[in-house]
């Protein structure tokens, strides 16, 4: 059964160009052309304007270069806002920074806190410290990025006295460049994470091969408050548009209100 409080959601799973942030506007734009009217949200992958790369430091965009403006050509032409990871310089430093970016021109953002050193991601890259809670068409959303998945503390839905005891989101999202050989604990932390915040989570992987020869099997995937998956994508390049259920979702919550025995914590 629908409600006027669902929210339709559409998972790109793009073949990222490798640094070709022009061609991947136009290749993602193309993509997601033909979603208005039947979307709420898209979601495009971490860094989605070069691949993951510490090279693509160099060429890091500003809040005034031209993906933030393609982003709110395409969330006013869709009528849905927007979300993925780009790099961005803010004065000396670059993040790797999601953009969460609405029709009427709003930009919000979270800069990657959790910085991926197996990969050397934190000698050149900035780490962000806050949390982004956006709300959008009735649902608070909770934006994070890739390496975040592995961090459950971070990512807890913290029950909230300032907003009616509710907890902090509604749905967590996971943007991410994760690669093929780790794709059993990409499937599995969705699922945990959806279960013990007693929220949707979205989950939205690159596919193809970059220019580290690292490949990615996609597997994008929309899992419910029980941990089954909603929507999953296979290992190739799609536009899979879900629709989240408000009223299950609270209802879930009022029979399972498990959020009421979680422990109190404040991050550092």
């Amino acid at each position: 059964m629908t409600s006027d409080r669902d929210l339709r959601v559409s998972l790109v799973q793009g073949d990222t160009r490798w640094h070709d942030p022009a061609g991947n506007r136009a290749y993602y734009g193309e993509k997601i052309s033909h979603l208005r009217g039947l979307t709420d949200l898209v979601i495009l992958p971490e860094t989605f304007t070069s691949g993951f790369s510490n090279d693509a430091i160099e060429s890091a965009e500003t809040m005034d270069g031209p993906t933030v403006a393609w982003m709110r050509e395409q969330a006013g032409s869709l009528d849905a806002a927007i979300c993925g990871s780009v790099q961005l310089r803010v004065e000396d430093a670059v993040f790797n920074r999601l953009l969460f970016v609405t029709p009427d021109g709003d930009v919000q953002h979270y800069d990657k806190r959790h910085l991926f050193t197996f990969a050397g991601e934190h000698e050149r890259y900035a780490a962000g410290s806050e949390r982004l809670i956006v709300t959008w068409r009735g649902w608070n959303i909770c934006p994070l990025v890739c390496y975040d998945l592995r961090f459950p503390v971070f990512a807890r839905n913290r029950f909230d006295v300032d907003r009616a005891e509710m907890p902090d989101y509604d749905l967590l999202i996971f943007v991410a460049n994760w690669p093929a050989v780790r794709a059993y604990p990409w499937q599995t932390l969705l699922r945990a994470r959806a279960i013990e915040n007693l929220a949707y989570v979205a989950g939205v992987n690159r596919v193809g091969r970059d220019g580290n020869d690292i490949d990615y099997a996609g597997d994008s995937a929309v899992i419910d408050f029980l941990g089954q998956p909603v929507s999953e994508d296979g290992p190739g390049e799609m536009v899979a548009t879900t629709r989240l259920q408000w009223d299950e979702l609270q209802k879930h919550r009022a029979r399972f209100p498990a959020m009421h025995d979680a422990d109190i914590f404040e991050l550092r």
